[in-house]
């Protein structure tokens, strides 16, 4: 593990020495569990996008657009988070794992769409409180306020799709799905 000091000389910890740097460079501090976790996280984020994605595109064809709009708005988000992770793995030293995916779980109608995402926002939330965690307790604090903004997002949607089954529960999945779908176009 190595730190960088302001006049260019590396303290490396288990040696115990110094040594020069090269002008410009950084030697950012390393931790491999931190790595682990932020991978972790990208292959969650990795796996969402596709997930998202492919459920946006099966509800437009279904003719549920309103709610295919707000799936492929979240895919996009998703990949805005796994770029994040992978420039802060880079950053880090390490290799971010962009062939690693959980199961992508695809729904075979509106409610099951929305039960799959549900599950996999849950599977990310715990797994961002976790790094959260121990990014503290190794006082990572840039690696953990990535986590934590992350979070917040994940967050955010596992509420929105609470409030969707609560509106099932309301007004029924027929009128659900009518809600969220647009007028066919006109033919004209």
């Amino acid at each position: 593990m190595f730190f960088c000091l302001k006049n260019g000389k590396v303290y490396d910890i288990q040696s115990k020495q110094f040594s020069s740097m090269k002008k410009n460079s950084i030697m950012p501090i390393k931790d491999p569990k931190v790595i682990e976790f932020l991978n972790t996280q990208l292959t969650n984020e990795l796996t969402a996008i596709n997930q998202y994605y492919l459920h946006a595109r099966t509800l437009r064809h279904w003719g549920v657009t309103l709610l295919g709009k707000k799936e492929y708005e979240e895919s996009i988000e998703e990949m805005r988070h796994a770029d994040w992770l992978i420039e802060r793995i880079l950053y880090l030293g390490g290799l971010p794992n962009v062939q690693r995916y959980n199961q992508i779980l695809v729904g075979q109608d509106v409610e099951e769409i929305l039960k799959c995402d549900l599950k996999l926002e849950e599977k990310a939330i715990g797994d961002l409180r976790e790094g959260i965690a121990y990014c503290e307790s190794v006082r990572d604090f840039v690696s953990r306020d990535l986590l934590l903004k992350i979070l917040v997002n994940e967050e955010e949607h596992e509420d929105f799709l609470d409030r969707q089954f609560d509106l099932i529960k309301q007004v029924g999945i027929q009128r659900y799905i009518q809600l969220n779908s647009a007028p066919a176009p006109d033919q004209e």
